[in-house]
């Protein structure tokens, strides 16, 4: 029987460490604190801004919105994150993407100090997850799929692990967290030849196509652990993943499933990046 990797328990565990961890940090005077940038007013990034602050209050995180207009200027934009670069009492900063389209989003994600940037948005974040240096913060939805893998015991050292896509965002980061853990290997894109057989062949299927239920059957293998990170809204205002899940879970191992699987977790990652690094500014780590 198939395995349903579940995001909820995995979001607790973390949460129980960033409650334990946000106590110490008090003790000594520090409250952790997220600033959380918004250019606009787009419905999904309203409704996220609003989880986020949730899930904030319960850890014991201090969120801050910080909301400009969509007319603000790539200028005033990069100024308010280089002043709250230079807040003391900001440990980190969520900006949310992608920006408006006259915007250099190079130019604006890199004004962003690497040590306040917990969602690894940085070049200089991004090299130290494909450096396995362990400075800064990998992307929050990449380090869930790790978190899962982990909690439910996932075995990766000398398994092969295909990983579809490859932005900044998942697939690159996911792929080079998983080399650093001694898996072998492939990340799939849209100019793969036959995609579904370097998917069957996987025994860790990641898959971050961005496109609703693409990965079928013919994708997968008996034994597989698949960790779906889509997350598509359809016409009817239903979630589906990029995995299909009933056909997965025919097949594979475990799967994750969606809504309520990687996504529950990637908020949990974001709280505990903004605790390490008050904790690292406090100097108590």
């Amino acid at each position: 029987m198939t395995e349903i990797l579940k995001g909820a328990p995995v979001a607790a565990a973390l949460n129980e460490k960033i409650q334990a961890a946000v106590k110490m940090l008090e003790a000594n005077g520090v409250r952790p604190a997220l600033a959380i940038v918004r250019v606009g007013e787009k419905p999904d990034d309203i409704s996220y801004e609003r989880t986020a602050k949730k899930r904030c209050a319960a850890a014991g995180v201090e969120a801050r919105g910080v909301a400009l207009p969509e007319d603000c200027g790539q200028e005033r934009l990069i100024e308010t994150l280089r002043g709250l670069n230079s807040d003391k009492t900001v440990h980190g900063v969520l900006l949310f993407r992608p920006l408006p389209k006259y915007m250099d989003d190079d130019a604006v994600r890199n004004s962003l100090a690497p040590g306040k940037d917990v969602d690894g948005i940085t070049d200089a974040s991004l090299a130290g997850v494909f450096a396995g240096s362990g400075r800064g913060y990998p992307p929050c939805t990449a380090q869930a799929c790790m978190e899962i893998l982990d909690f439910y015991g996932v075995e990766l050292k000398g398994k092969r692990a295909t990983v579809i896509g490859r932005s900044l965002v998942v697939g690159k980061p996911a792929a080079m967290m998983l080399l650093g853990r001694h898996a072998t290997i492939t990340v799939c894109h849209t100019r793969t030849a036959d995609m579904p057989s370097a998917c069957r062949n996987a025994e860790i299927l990641v898959a971050s196509a961005g496109r609703p239920e693409i990965i079928g059957g013919e994708y997968l293998s008996p034994g597989q652990t698949v960790i779906d990170v889509g997350i598509n809204v359809l016409d009817d205002g239903s979630l589906r993943g990029d995995v299909n899940f009933a056909e997965a879970a025919e097949i594979a191992a475990a799967v994750t499933p969606v809504p309520g699987g990687v996504g529950a977790v990637t908020t949990s990652v974001l709280l505990a990046h903004v605790a390490d690094a008050a904790a690292k500014y406090a100097d108590f780590e």
